[in-house]
């Protein structure tokens, strides 16, 4: 009898077959794979992927992934046949925005350690000699890219997990899944129930119905993606052997929704050119007779849908000009709102797992993790943007969950701008002061369905007034896309006079009962044991040290703490670590709540006008909460403030947020407010070089890496990380995030391009912005710890090097004599 708790893996596709291995790999022993269909062809998505393995991305997670996918499919092989082919990857471009978005693409690629060069149109038709030279503009190649052979890829794997023990059943339909207190206990299938420990839904495009057997949402839509396949192409014949498939690189032609790859002789065309095909599962029906040309995901090919492709196909190819398209399907995949994956953890069954919306490029890299998660609590990777728990609960709504999937099909090989807001749905959640931004002209970007404004066509006067130090240099088209000069504006007026910023949308819970701060106390690196209205800036760190969220946390009462997050995963986090006896009570009081940061030197002026509370330094400190009435309205008022100015974060209940607001405007005219966005915070932030969680830090990271060692306590007793951070200090660090100032004052980056030392890649950029105050770029980095102050590197944008120095930070009030005048 083994030791290693039973789990029982739902679908047998390459995701559960990667998953069965990975564990096994690891000494579990227990394990079973189940799956509706036969094996090992069961006819789901992995049967009929073509396995297109494009490792590039603008995410650092998925980029990893996908990379570990490589490398685990080369190392393997059934019968001698290769597992992966790698004949290299070409994008190529045949527009001027494309060929700039692949200089762009070689910077992500350069930032996550994948060797990628951007090529003229003769070295692209020089390793892909089908491509007609006078189309494109020049192509990226990734050498390591390729082909993955699904299919066989899950034999491998199987047969691999099958001697270490790992049982597969196929034609097992899972029925229900049994559990008791909160707990998984089996999975039922009409043959009986499978006992298990831990459950894993790798069902793919399934997985929303398995989800639904223990009330989890799954928030992805099954749509069908057309493949065709050519009949023999004569420039193809005798060139590639039966066992091989494939020399050239795998193609993909972006600019028009498009990728090839070869099939012997043949050319294999996928597309993503044609409308949204949203697949009802209800439709789909499964026999025992699954084969390579019919099962369940594969839908009938829709000629019409194909046809345009096929057009722009010979264009670019012109050996098709005397092709046919031979054969042909729709096949189903899984779309999610935000393209990414779904990682985790029912929060009301425990045990019960999900890793779906995963592709073949990602699979095993995603099993690895979802591994490591179940046997060490952690993965080495980072998987925010991966976590199913990320959403809104809006966000979990059919209706929204089927219009953002269908929006990511359509824009999947769009170049889209790292600020570019979804068209619909829009204002799904809006602050109390809505209206009045409206009325302000605010042009708004949208983040987790909240509306959040970004500057202020009202404002737009105030350039006529801008000291000459304070305008800011024109930008290139790219970085000028959703951002305005008023910010520099809005970023003057908060340094020099008074702002009202809308800080409804930032997460807010409260964490009371008389087990809140035992909880709070063993899930933060900050002395949590402080007088009633004391704010503290903490880190929740995972038990490896990573930062799992930083947070601000004030106590209201001896057992009441409002808590600013990042989002719902630490809601998520906070209630999985809650005492199962009710002790405490967490709450998420976003939505109930609003708060108007008000921030500037003349904030103080602006609030004692309106209310006889005392708000002078000597009895309203800095990082201090009170209860006050602002023109009779009840409000939490906390001195901190993330644009470094002196002022208070101001909240109230949403029923008074208008009033509220229209007070401060009324009262602020003779004290010259303004309404600012977000433009102008995120630039007033990094000057004073405040981090962004997520963006800057994330549990790759330590606090001191990151530069957050004055927010722990080691000296606090005990608490989740404190092991793993012994020993460390600022010293000891091999990597941190450093402050850059751009040297020529001008150029803007947007973040993610990666940094060279001495001509080597050494890094990459986190956050950036246009410092208004100091006049210059600002961006941090993930640099080598050895890259000290004056340190000259430089940045590549769009396949140009900019230079950059390092520098102390903060970059603005040091002394902190502003924000805490």
């Amino acid at each position: 009898m083994g030791t290693s708790p039973r789990v029982v893996i739902i679908g047998a596709g390459i995701v559960g077959a990667n998953l069965a291995d990975e564990l096994a790999a690891r000494g579990w022993d227990r394990i079973t794979v189940l799956d509706q269909g036969p094996l090992p062809l069961t006819g789901g998505s992995t049967s009929h992927a073509p396995g297109l393995v494009f490792q590039t991305n603008a995410s650092k997670t998925m980029t990893e992934f996908a990379r570990y996918t490589v490398e685990k499919f080369l190392s393997m092989d059934v019968e001698g046949q290769w597992c992966f082919n790698q004949v290299g990857g070409l994008e190529v471009a045949t527009t001027p925005e494309r060929l700039a978005d692949l200089h762009r693409k070689q910077g992500w690629a350069t930032s996550w350690g994948i060797a990628g060069t951007v090529i003229d149109p003769a070295e692209c038709v020089k390793l892909h000699p089908l491509v007609d030279e006078k189309q494109i503009l020049g192509g990226l190649y990734v050498p390591t890219d390729g082909l993955a052979k699904a299919s066989r890829v899950v034999v491998a794997l199987a047969r691999r997990a099958q001697v270490r023990g790992v049982v597969f059943r196929g034609q097992t339909r899972v029925t229900g899944i049994k559990q008791s207190n909160g707990r998984v206990t089996g999975v039922e299938t009409a043959d009986g129930v499978i006992p298990a420990d831990i459950v894993v839904s790798c069902a793919g495009f399934w997985g929303p119905e398995i989800g639904e057997m223990v009330g989890m949402d799954v928030p992805l839509l099954p749509l069908a993606h057309q493949y065709a396949k050519t009949g023999p192409i004569p420039e193809l014949m005798g060139r590639n052997a039966e066992v091989a498939e494939a020399g050239f690189p795998i193609l993909r032609h972006q600019d028009q929704d498009l990728y090839f790859r070869e099939h012997v002789d043949r050319l294999g065309i996928g597309s993503y050119a044609h409308r949204p095909m949203p697949v009802d599962l209800r439709e789909l029906t499964y026999g025992s007779d699954v084969s390579e040309s019919d099962m369940p995901s594969m839908l009938r090919f829709t000629e019409e849908d194909f046809a345009p492709s096929w057009k722009q196909s010979k264009l670019l190819l012109p050996c098709l000009q005397d092709a046919k398209v031979q054969e042909g399907f729709n096949g189903v995949f899984s779309f999610t709102p935000d393209g990414g994956p779904l990682i985790g953890e029912s929060a009301d069954v425990a045990g019960f797992w999900i890793a779906e919306a995963v592709w073949v490029t990602h699979s095993a890299g995603v099993a690895r993790s979802v591994a490591q998660l179940l046997i060490d609590g952690r993965s080495e990777i980072e998987l925010h943007g991966c976590d199913v728990h990320r959403f809104e609960e809006v966000q979990l709504a059919p209706d929204y969950v089927s219009e953002t999937s269908q929006q990511n099909f359509v824009e999947i090989y769009d170049v889209l701008h790292p600020l570019q807001p979804r068209v619909s749905p829009r204002n799904l959640r809006v602050s109390p002061f809505h209206v009045r931004q409206q009325e302000l002209g605010a042009v708004f970007l949208e983040s987790a369905g909240w509306e959040r404004p970004h500057w202020f066509e009202a404002n737009a006067a105030l350039l006529e007034d801008l000291p000459a130090e304070w305008t800011p240099p024109e930008r290139d088209p790219w970085s000028a896309q959703f951002y305005s000069p008023i910010a520099a504006a809005e970023a003057w007026r908060t340094r020099t006079a008074v702002a009202m910023y809308d800080m409804t949308p930032l997460k807010r819970l409260e964490i009371a009962g008389p087990g809140a701060l035992a909880l709070l106390d063993r899930l933060t690196t900050g002395k949590m044991d402080k007088s009633v209205g004391s704010v503290t800036y903490t880190l929740a760190l995972d038990d490896a040290g990573g930062i799992r969220s930083d947070l601000t946390v004030t106590r209201l009462s001896e057992d009441t703490f409002q808590i600013g997050a990042n989002g719902n995963l630490d809601l998520d986090y906070f209630r999985r670590q809650a005492p199962s006896h009710g002790s405490v009570q967490i709450r998420d009081i976003t939505g109930g709540t609003c708060c108007i940061g008000l921030w500037g030197p003349r904030a103080r002026d602006l609030v004692e006008a309106l209310s006889s509370d005392d708000f002078s330094n000597e009895n309203f400190k800095y990082f201090r909460a009170k209860q006050v009435r602002i023109g009779g309205i009840p409000v939490t008022a906390m001195r901190l403030s993330y644009v470094g100015e002196l002022g208070w974060e101001l909240y109230t209940s949403a029923d008074n947020g208008l009033r509220l607001w229209d007070l401060l405007w009324a009262q602020g005219r003779e004290h010259g407010v303004i309404a600012a966005g977000r433009a102008a915070f995120n630039s007033l932030r990094l000057e004073k070089g405040y981090r962004s969680w997520g963006t800057d830090m994330t549990t790759e990271h330590n606090p001191y890496a990151a530069g957050l060692g004055f927010a722990v306590r080691m000296n606090k007793g005990d608490f989740v990380g404190r092991l793993a951070l012994e020993g460390l200090s600022e010293e000891t660090v091999e990597r941190r995030l450093a402050c850059l100032m751009v040297d020529d004052c001008q150029s803007v980056v947007l973040g993610q391009e990666p940094v060279f030392i001495d001509g080597r890649p050494s890094g990459y950029i986190t956050s950036a912005a246009f410092g208004h105050t100091v006049g210059a770029p600002i961006a941090y980095a993930w640099l080598p710890a050895s890259a000290e102050i004056d340190t000259s590197v430089e940045i590549e944008y769009f396949g140009t090097r900019i230079s950059a120095t390092v520098v102390a930070e903060p970059l603005f009030d040091p002394e902190m004599k502003k924000i805490k005048s």
